[in-house]
C-alpha cells in the first residue's frame, strides 16, 4: 500500500503562524526603549509647567503691580521738565500696555499650562505658537525696561535721595503685607 507523501507546506502550517510574528513584537519592544526618555521629558514638562504657574501667579502679576503702582508713579512724580515727563509718560504707557498684553496672553495660556502640569496634553492647537508669542513679548518688554526705562528712572530718582527712599519704603510696605492685600 502506497501512502501519499504529505504536502510539505501542510506540515509546516503550524510553524508558519510563528514565522514573522516576532517582527511586530520587536517593533513594539524597540518602541519601549523610548519610554524612559519620554517619561523623563513628561516629568520635566510637568515641572516646568508647575514652575510657570507659580511664576505668573505669584511673581509676574505682583511685579507688574509694583512697577505700575510704585516705580512708574515715583519716576513720574520726580520728573523735572515737560520733555522728561513726556519721555517717561510714553515709556510708562508702552510698558503698561505690554503688561496687559502679557497678562492677556497668560490668561489664554494658563489652562493649557495647567493641563501640562497635571500630566495631560494641552488641548489648544496653537499652544506652541502662543507660548512663543508670550515669551517673545516678555523678552521684548524686559529688554525695553532694562535698557531704557530703568536707567532713566535711576537718573531721575537719584537727583533727590528722598524720592529713592520713598520708593524703597513703598516697596518694603508692599512686601510686608500679605500678597492679596495689595492686588
Amino acid at each position: 500500500m502506497n501512502r501519499p507523501v504529505p504536502d510539505a507546506s501542510a506540515e509546516d502550517a503550524p510553524l508558519q503562524e510563528f514565522r514573522g510574528a516576532h517582527a511586530g513584537i520587536l517593533e513594539g519592544v524597540h518602541g519601549l526603549r523610548e519610554l524612559p526618555a519620554l517619561a523623563a521629558a513628561m516629568e520635566r514638562a510637568r515641572g516646568i509647567a508647575t514652575a510657570t504657574l507659580d511664576l505668573f501667579d505669584q511673581v509676574v502679576l505682583r511685579h507688574h503691580a509694583e512697577e505700575e503702582q510704585d516705580l512708574f508713579d515715583a519716576v513720574l512724580r520726580s520728573c523735572r521738565d515737560p520733555a522728561e515727563r513726556e519721555q517717561v509718560t510714553d515709556l510708562v504707557a508702552l510698558l503698561t500696555s505690554q503688561h496687559r498684553q502679557v497678562e492677556e496672553l497668560w490668561t489664554k495660556l494658563r489652562p493649557a499650562v495647567s493641563r501640562v502640569a497635571a500630566g495631560k496634553a494641552p488641548a489648544e492647537a496653537l499652544f506652541g505658537a502662543e507660548v512663543d508669542r508670550l515669551v517673545g513679548l516678555y523678552e521684548q518688554h524686559a529688554r525695553r525696561e532694562e535698557e531704557e526705562f530703568l536707567p532713566l528712572a535711576d537718573r531721575i530718582l537719584r537727583r533727590n535721595p528722598n524720592h529713592m527712599a520713598a520708593l524703597g519704603v513703598a516697596l518694603h510696605v508692599r512686601h510686608t503685607l500679605p500678597p492679596r492685600a495689595y492686588i
